[in-house]
């Protein structure tokens, strides 16, 4: 498959279906790295008063850690694994995105080791930072 990626393609390298999927498009990746979209819609889950929630963009955020892994084992011609966040530290949220804001995130691998993954993802909306965090994934067994 080749970049971006959206659509029912996308969902073969993520476990979340409608109505929790919060990444509409992969746009780049490398073995350390991963640029993951969404455009935020008015229905879309976690969108309160026209700005999508803490919570969305949390998922958001981890969702595109999500993909780096699926799209990684779709190269090796494996099926996507189902993983968990473990943690979430150093969250800061500067600014809630709005209903037709599209939110760019830049996830960049610390540590991977035996299913468990550290990273680092600063998500924006054009230019501006909307937030951060470390992420730790692990990959179920």
């Amino acid at each position: 498959m080749k970049l971006p990626i959206a659509g029912p393609a996308l969902l073969q390298l993520i476990p979340q279906r409608a109505p929790m999927v919060m990444v509409d498009a992969l746009v780049g990746y490398t073995e350390t790295t991963v640029v993951a979209q969404l455009k935020v819609q008015a229905d879309t889950l976690f969108v309160d008063n026209g700005e999508l929630l803490e919570s969305g963009l949390l998922e958001h955020m981890a969702q595109s850690v999500a993909l780096h892994t699926g799209y990684t084992y779709m190269l090796k011609g494996e099926p996507a694994p189902t993983g968990y966040i473990g943690s979430m530290q150093q969250v800061s949220v500067f600014q809630l995105p709005k209903v037709s804001d599209c939110i760019r995130s830049e996830v960049t691998i610390i540590q991977e080791y035996l299913g468990v993954t550290l990273v680092e993802v600063h998500s924006f909306i054009g230019d501006t930072a909307v937030a951060q965090a470390a992420i730790k994934t692990v990959i179920a067994s």
